[in-house]
């Protein structure tokens, strides 16, 4: 996800203190006091800059909440860590009926809430329910009901998905399932932040949040696959991705995610220290402005009307060099992308010898400018009708990739007569422009699943906004084909993998052609943790995978601590000082930071 951040400093009264070992302290409130005193080896500190709009399953849709949700609630069905096919959540197993139209499933007996109330398949119908009835409860993940036509809990331990046709995907992945004697008595769904005291069924749930610090998740006893390895995980915010390298060197956090190449360079090989350079599942893109419009056909936004000609926006695609972004800026820590599926999902990913694929070729950037009616102007710069070709490309500030990207891309534009003016704001920023549509090029990306049907949904005219300020839809680009959305709803009922695979490829080749964004890498997602702290955990897939941002929740789940009470020393949260006789606890900084929206985030 990416991520920019708008910060917050603090000084204290240890502030002259810290500066003489270069600490830059964070206010002394309450809860960090606490959380200092407490470090334990049973609890893992995890550095993050996510930004959390709400802990809500129905409308949350920030990559942070929404893979803290998934330790939250477990789903009807998990995704497993070894190669993320289907396996047993709340549901032991299942069967179809009806060629594929009637999915039943069996609930596990005795499992239970986290309040200790038992967990039936009440609480999945009346999850499924709200889904299906209600939009704004429909915000994150209802394309995955779109299809249910009715849903039955004939008794405690039997739940049954009635389909208006039959599907491929398997029902009731991906969607968090909610306590109905909690929720139910909740005024409106839809707006509650659900941030304390989380009544959940997954390996961790919600303690506490602190907006700008932080949040804690606790161990939950009555998980059904057992309690972790470790009582809490707490998440500390920072907006320099710097001072938390040199958080986890000090011992001061655990675990940390998103690293650059070169940060993940100057980690390998240091004592206590573990680095991974797993497959993500991400893709990094260039999101480009077609001309946003709500599903009832109505414009918004302010994007420069030039992209809405797709000769344009393939000019832009064809004069970006992604090979050289991946090899000079990612270090070639990553894949060349081809379309929105990342290459970790091979069968689905669109083969890199399709015919939609364009390579590289200036010139052939500049013949597709001519076609459209540019025309080099005295200074270089193409014209039309009185107008100079002169877009905008948003990025954060703080995020020292996008900067790299963007002192590529700008200079590749001025080569095709394309004047890029970028713009430098944070992430909050970009976040807003972006759903209103305001935009003319920004950085995306998002996280997949390893089916692509609901990536796919989210490309679909149903997804687009339902009103002009751009809410109401969770769509990926404002993309919006009739033909792509036939060819979904062919996909997603078609029971031979192989003839699915191939819709999929059809699909991925038609918004490819259209580029609505440019899609550059699936990087690596790299990773690093205190191994003299921690160890047990799990990657997905299994092999050369992940730890954070999973499609499930192994990776903290198996985590236990090494040897009894962990390291000492270094590894507390706050760092004693003694100067002068006088003992003062510095913290390190905690800083606000906050990511874009799903369309920068996840899908997950």
């Amino acid at each position: 996800m990416r991520i920019s951040a708008r910060s917050t400093l603090f000084r204290t009264a240890a502030a002259l203190t810290a500066a003489a070992v270069g600490l830059t302290l964070s206010p002394a409130s309450p809860v960090l006091a606490s959380e200092t005193e407490e470090a334990s080896a049973s609890t893992m500190r995890i550095a993050t800059s996510g930004f959390i709009d709400s802990f809500n399953p129905f409308t949350s849709i920030y990559l942070t909440p929404t893979n803290a949700l998934r330790y939250f609630y477990e789903n009807l069905v998990q995704y497993s860590a070894e190669d993320g096919s289907p396996t047993e959540g709340l549901a032991e197993s299942w069967e179809t009926e009806e060629d594929g139209a009637r999915w039943v499933y069996h609930i596990r007996e005795g499992m239970q809430w986290s309040d200790g109330e038992p967990i039936t398949s009440e609480d999945v119908k009346w999850t499924y329910d709200q889904m299906m009835n209600d939009e704004i409860m429909a915000t994150a993940n209802g394309s995955l009901v779109s299809n249910f036509e009715s849903v039955e809990a004939p008794d405690d331990q039997t739940l049954v998905i009635n389909l208006i046709e039959p599907q491929a995907p398997v029902p009731g992945v991906e969607i968090p399932v909610v306590p109905e004697h909690v929720w139910s008595q909740i005024d409106n769904p839809g707006e509650f932040a659900n941030d304390s005291e989380v009544v959940g069924s997954g390996p961790f749930v919600l303690e506490s949040y602190s907006p700008n610090e932080g949040f804690i998740m606790t161990a939950n006893e009555n998980f059904w696959r057992g309690k972790p390895g470790i009582d809490r995980l707490q998440y500390v915010y920072y907006t320099d991705a710097d001072a938390s390298i040199q958080a986890l060197r000090a011992g001061d956090i655990d675990f940390i995610s998103g690293l650059t190449p070169t940060q993940f360079n100057a980690l390998e090989g240091q004592e206590g220290i573990t680095t991974v350079s797993g497959e993500g599942r991400r893709y990094t893109s260039i999101a480009l402005n077609p001309g946003q419009e709500t599903r009832d056909g109505e414009a918004y936004g302010s994007g420069n009307p030039a992209l809405h000609d797709v000769k344009v926006r393939q000019a832009i695609r064809q004069g970006i060099d992604a090979q050289a972004l991946l090899d000079n800026v990612l270090d070639g820590q990553g894949v060349l992308a081809t379309s929105f599926v990342p290459a970790s999902y091979a069968t689905w990913m669109l083969p890199e010898d399709d015919d939609a694929i364009m390579q590289f070729d200036p010139e052939a950037a500049a013949a597709l400018l001519d076609e459209a009616g540019w025309t080099e102007g005295a200074n270089g710069i193409r014209e039309k009708d009185g107008e100079t070709l002169s877009l905008t490309l948003q990025i954060d500030a703080s995020d020292p990739t996008e900067q790299a990207l963007a002192e590529y891309v700008k200079p590749w534009m001025a080569d095709i007569g394309i004047d890029l003016q970028v713009e430098s704001t944070d992430s909050d920023t970009v976040s807003a422009n972006a759903t209103a549509g305001n935009y003319d090029m920004y950085f995306s990306g998002w996280s997949l699943g390893p089916d692509p049907d609901y990536q796919l949904s989210i490309n679909t005219c149903a997804n687009l906004p339902t009103d002009t300020e751009g809410n109401g839809g969770t769509t990926q680009d404002g993309y919006c084909d009739e033909e792509f959305d036939a060819l979904y709803d062919q996909q997603r009922v078609e029971l031979d993998e192989d003839a699915r695979v191939d819709l999929v490829h059809q699909m991925l080749a038609m918004n490819y052609t259209s580029s609505v964004q440019v899609a550059l890498y699936y990087p690596n997602q790299l990773e690093a943790y205190r191994s003299d702290r921690f160890e047990g955990f799990t990657t997905m897939p299994t092999e050369n995978g992940i730890i954070a941002n999973q499609s499930g929740y192994w990776g903290f789940q198996s985590v236990t601590p090494v040897g009894e009470g962990g390291s000492s020393g270094a590894s507390q949260t706050g760092l004693w000082i003694v100067i002068g006789g006088i003992v003062v606890v510095a913290v390190i900084v905690v800083i606000v930071v906050v990511s874009r929206r799903k369309k920068s985030a996840d899908i997950e």
